[in-house]
Parts: C-alpha cells; sequence; structure tokens
C-alpha cells in the first residue's frame, strides 16, 4: 500500500500537469475549473496511461480521498477513504465495498509533450 498525493500536499487546478508528478501506479488530486466553479479530479498513471475521475464515490456521494490531494492505493486499487470502496486504477470499476459493481465516472484527459491536459 501507498499514499499518493499532490505535491506539497495542495489541489492544483488542471491546465498542465507533468506526467513525472504523477507517480506511477499512484494518484494525484487536482481540480477542474469551470463556470459553475469546478470539480475536484483523480488522476491516476497505469504504465504510460493516465486516466481521470471525478473525485466522488457512487456509494454516498464522498470524496475517496483521506486528506484534500492525498489518496490510498493498494495493489492497483484506489481506496475511498470513507468506506474502503476498492476501484481498479485501470478501469475506474468497484471491485470490493459498498458500491461493488458500480464505477467511478471518468473524465477525458490526454497526454501531450509530456503533460496531462483535459482533452476537448
Amino acid at each position: 500500500m501507498n499514499e499518493s498525493n499532490t505535491p506539497e500536499g495542495e489541489i492544483g487546478t488542471v491546465r498542465r500537469i507533468p506526467l513525472a508528478e504523477i507517480p506511477e501506479g499512484g494518484a494525484l488530486g487536482a481540480h477542474l475549473p469551470s463556470s459553475t466553479g469546478g470539480f475536484d479530479i483523480i488522476l491516476v498513471r497505469v504504465g504510460e496511461r493516465v486516466l481521470g475521475y471525478h473525485n466522488e464515490c457512487p456509494h454516498a456521494g464522498r470524496r475517496l480521498d483521506w486528506a484534500p490531494g492525498r489518496f490510498i492505493v493498494d495493489k492497483g486499487h484506489l481506496v475511498c477513504a470513507a468506506h474502503g470502496a476498492m476501484f481498479k486504477l485501470d478501469n475506474r470499476f468497484c471491485t470490493s465495498g459498498p458500491c461493488m459493481g458500480n464505477g467511478l465516472v471518468p473524465v477525458a484527459l490526454q497526454v501531450e509533450d509530456g503533460a496531462v491536459v483535459l482533452a476537448q
């Protein structure tokens, strides 16, 4: 088990995040701005792939991080700090816990020139 977090423990606003800042097999918190105030997301890295998910557990609508931008990652799973639900990093689906069979809401991202950006 490892603890993944946003550099310096703060949730940054997504514009361009260097791929190197997302730990392999880990998670990073970020904020996507929008006209309604935006929302928090989770960036996970599996090999060269970066996947984005809303930071919201489908079980009870709570954030998955145990502190802002800090996540528990265990054996390829993102663990909800509130109820222990486990989500596969590479496919977003809950494999254990109260929301078994449900999944995190994906966010379209892409990697350009070694940085993660919101997909257009």
